[in-house]
C-alpha cells in the first residue's frame, strides 16, 4: 500500500483533511496516467455525503491520512485510454463510490459488484496498483471506465453530482422491492435529508403513495409542499403514529443517527418491508415482537452497481428528478462540514470544483 506508485506522475490540485480534526486544507497530490482502460475527468462538481464527515474525523477509524474526500463527481471527459469504446472527449459524466472490484466473483459477474468483498471506493481504498485512492474534493480524477456513468444531456450537472450516492442509495431499495415498475404502492420514508428527498422524488415519479416520516414538525411544510409528498406522519406523536398502524406496504429508513425500528415497523402491513440505507455509528433497536407478529422484513442495502445507477440516471432524465442542492465553493468546504453535522443544508451541499456555477 502506498500513496502513490511509478506511474502517478500527474499533479492534482485538491482538498484533504490530515487528522481526525476533520479540517480541509489545499493538498496537491499526484494521479496515475490514464491507462488503456481509464477516463480522465475534469472535475466540476461534487456532492458532499455524511461519509465525507464519518472519513475525514475518523468515526469509522478506518481512514487513511490525508483523505481526499467525495464520491458524487461529475465532470468532463478530457483523455480516454484505448480499450475505452463507450466514452469519448466531451462527454458528461459521473463518478459515484466504486473505484475497483475484482471483475470475476459472482457478484461482479451478477452486476453486484457493489457487494464483491474486494471492492475499493473512490477514496479512502487501495486501487489495483496498490496506491490509495483519492475522491472527488479535487480538480481531476482518473477512473477505470467500467466505474464510469453517463449523464443525460438534460440534466444539470451540479444537481446530478449527489445522484450518484445519495440517489442510487434509495433508488436500489426500491428496485429490489418492486416498486420502479409496479404502482399504486403506500411508501414510507424515514428522515427528510440528502437521501429522504430524492426517495420522496422517486416514489412520486414511479407513483405511489409516499408518507414522509420525522422527528421534525417543520419537515410537514417541505415534504408535502416542496417535494410533494402525500402524507406526513410526526414519528414523536404516538397519536399519529397509532392512527397509522398497519398503512404501509414499505418503509426506507434513510436515518444515520442510533434510534429504534420498533415503532416504525407498526406502521408496516403484515409482511411489509423496512430498507435500511441510512448507517449509525451504533447499533439500532431491533424489537423481535412487531417483526414476529406482522411477519416483516428488515433488510439492509449499499448504493448499486454501475448497472443500476446508468439505469437510475437515466430514469432521473426521463423523469426530470435532480437533487436540491446549496452550491458551495472550495473555500467553503469547512463551513459546509460544520454545517452538514449539524444537518443544516437542504438538501445537499455540492462543492463547485471547477468555479463555474454554471448548471453545465
Amino acid at each position: 500500500m502506498a500513496q502513490t506508485t511509478p506511474n502517478h506522475t500527474q499533479t492534482v490540485s485538491g482538498w484533504a483533511a490530515h487528522n481526525s480534526s476533520g479540517k480541509i486544507t489545499p493538498f496537491s497530490f499526484k494521479r496515475r496516467e490514464n491507462g488503456e482502460n481509464d477516463v480522465t475527468i475534469e472535475i466540476l462538481y461534487c456532492g458532499m455525503c455524511h461519509t465525507d464527515v464519518h472519513h475525514v474525523k475518523d468515526d469509522w477509524g478506518i481512514t487513511m491520512y490525508p483523505v481526499v474526500p467525495g464520491h458524487e463527481i461529475t465532470g468532463i471527459i478530457i483523455k480516454v485510454g484505448s480499450n475505452v469504446g463507450k466514452f469519448k472527449i466531451g462527454d458528461r459524466v459521473g463518478v459515484g463510490c466504486l473505484a475497483a472490484t475484482c471483475l470475476k466473483c459472482e457478484y461482479c459477474e451478477e452486476s453486484q459488484e457493489n457487494y464483491c468483498d474486494q471492492v475499493q471506493f473512490t477514496y479512502n481504498g487501495i486501487f489495483w496498483d496498490g496506491s490509495i485512492t483519492y475522491g472527488g474534493y479535487s480538480k481531476m480524477l482518473v477512473a477505470d471506465h467500467r466505474y464510469v456513468v453517463r449523464i443525460p444531456d438534460n440534466m444539470a450537472m451540479d444537481r446530478a453530482a449527489p445522484l450518484l450516492c445519495a440517489g442510487i442509495t434509495v433508488y436500489t431499495p426500491l428496485k429490489d422491492n418492486n416498486l420502479v415498475d409496479t404502482k399504486g404502492k403506500n411508501i414510507g420514508v424515514i428522515g427528510l435529508g440528502g437521501l429522504g428527498h430524492v426517495a420522496v422524488k422517486f416514489g412520486k415519479a414511479f407513483g405511489h403513495h409516499v408518507t414522509v416520516i420525522s422527528t421534525s414538525p417543520s419537515k410537514e411544510e417541505e415534504a408535502k409542499h416542496n417535494l410533494g409528498a402525500d402524507d406526513f406522519i410526526l414519528s414523536t406523536n404516538p397519536k399519529q403514529m397509532q392512527a397509522r398502524k398497519r398503512t404501509l406496504d414499505f418503509i426506507l429508513d434513510t436515518v444515520s443517527a442510533k434510534h429504534s425500528l420498533g415503532s416504525y415497523l407498526e406502521l408496516l402491513k403484515v409482511n411489509g418491508t423496512l430498507v435500511i440505507v441510512g448507517a449509525p455509528d451504533k447499533p439500532i433497536d431491533l424489537p423481535a415482537f412487531p417483526m414476529i407478529f406482522g411477519k416483516r422484513t428488515v433488510k439492509g442495502s449499499m448504493i448499486g452497481s454501475i448497472q443500476e445507477t446508468q439505469e437510475m440516471m437515466d430514469l432521473c432524465g426521463k423523469h426530470n428528478i435532480l437533487s436540491d442542492i446549496e452550491i458551495i465553493t472550495t473555500d467553503k468546504i469547512n463551513e459546509g462540514i460544520d454545517r452538514l453535522v449539524k444537518n443544516d443544508v437542504k438538501y445537499r451541499f455540492v462543492i463547485d470544483i471547477a468555479a463555474q456555477s454554471s448548471h453545465l
